[in-house]
């Protein structure tokens, strides 16, 4: 079939490793464009060097070029406040969507292996962030078999994969990815916390996830976790457990309290994953950020097969 032709906006640590990712791997996208506002950035000069067209004027530069009409589908790797900008000028046009990277979540939340068939016929969704990707398919791996009160997930990444966009969206990341943790995971209440990891030689990402959930049976949990982290994997190779899957009973007469929540009793499951990148552009332990364009991948190449 022929393939759909994309864009990417953002020529960034993580607009570039999406590029190499969609030129090297995809079956169903082609690289066309890369958008960015430096002239002098080295995410669009690597993509002159592989041949493809660039503008350093921003998605308004794209959309004066040629390309532009032949473009069907566009990632945002820029920023949560520069996304609105870029929405307004794709919105405009009804044979574009666009997937943002971004924690703008203008969209509805996309995590791939749990609920992309409720939004194949949207325009622009969103990609939450990378701990929501890590942990969110987790959290509704539990929530699948009982329902989950409370989550929690602790996302801790080397400090050299976090460059100036993902430092500038903190603030963001732990909103967007609390109310996912809702959404798309299925829990009641939702908390996130990021950590910054200084350790020399960097360390990969580790994210743990903790649940309150009502009792159930603990292999039923076990498998449904087991089948999800099998479901992350097949677009991340890098996902896996760290550890097996804890259990603890919370009981009736123990409970703990939760602000919003109440006093909650129930199942206290706690997942510890890590996140090993695949290397394409990004170094290997920056699996925060290759979560991120894998699944953003994955979504695209989803979409592409609905669209042509």
């Amino acid at each position: 079939m022929d393939k759909i032709k994309v864009a990417i906006i953002g020529p960034g640590n993580i607009g570039t490793d999406l590029m190499i990712k969609i030129a090297r791997t995809s079956s169903n996208l082609e690289m066309k464009a890369m958008v960015g506002i430096d002239p002098n950035s080295d995410g669009l000069a690597r993509a002159q060097r592989m041949g493809f067209s660039t503008t350093h004027e921003g998605l308004a530069g794209l959309e004066a070029m040629s390309e532009w009409k032949d473009i069907k589908l566009i990632f945002d790797a820029t920023s949560a406040k520069a996304h609105r900008y870029n929405w307004e000028i794709v919105e405009k046009y009804p044979d574009k969507r666009i997937i943002d990277l971004t924690p703008a979540a203008i969209g509805p939340f996309l995590v791939p292996p749990v609920n992309f068939d409720e939004s194949h016929d949207v325009r622009n969704v969103n990609m939450v962030t990378c701990g929501g990707q890590a942990t969110i398919p987790m959290v509704a791996a539990v929530n699948r078999i009982a329902q989950v009160h409370y989550g929690e997930i602790v996302a801790s990444i080397a400090s050299k994969s976090a460059g100036p966009g993902t430092r500038a969206n903190i603030d963001e990341f732990t909103e967007t990815t609390a109310h996912a943790i809702e959404k798309i995971g299925g829990a009641k209440k939702g908390k996130a916390i990021i950590i910054l990891n200084p350790a020399e030689p960097p360390v990969v990402m580790r994210d743990t996830v903790f649940t309150l959930s009502d009792y159930a049976d603990k292999d039923k949990i076990r498998e449904s976790i087991h089948q999800m982290v099998s479901e992350v994997q097949k677009y991340v190779p890098g996902y896996s457990l760290h550890q097996e899957v804890q259990f603890d009973e919370i009981p009736e007469n123990k409970p703990v309290y939760i602000e919003g929540l109440g006093h909650v009793f129930g199942l206290k499951t706690t997942i510890l994953l890590q996140v090993v990148g695949a290397g394409h552009y990004l170094p290997e332990y920056a699996g925060n950020l290759d979560i991120m364009t894998s699944a953003a991948l994955a979504s695209g190449e989803r979409f592409a097969e609905m669209m042509v």
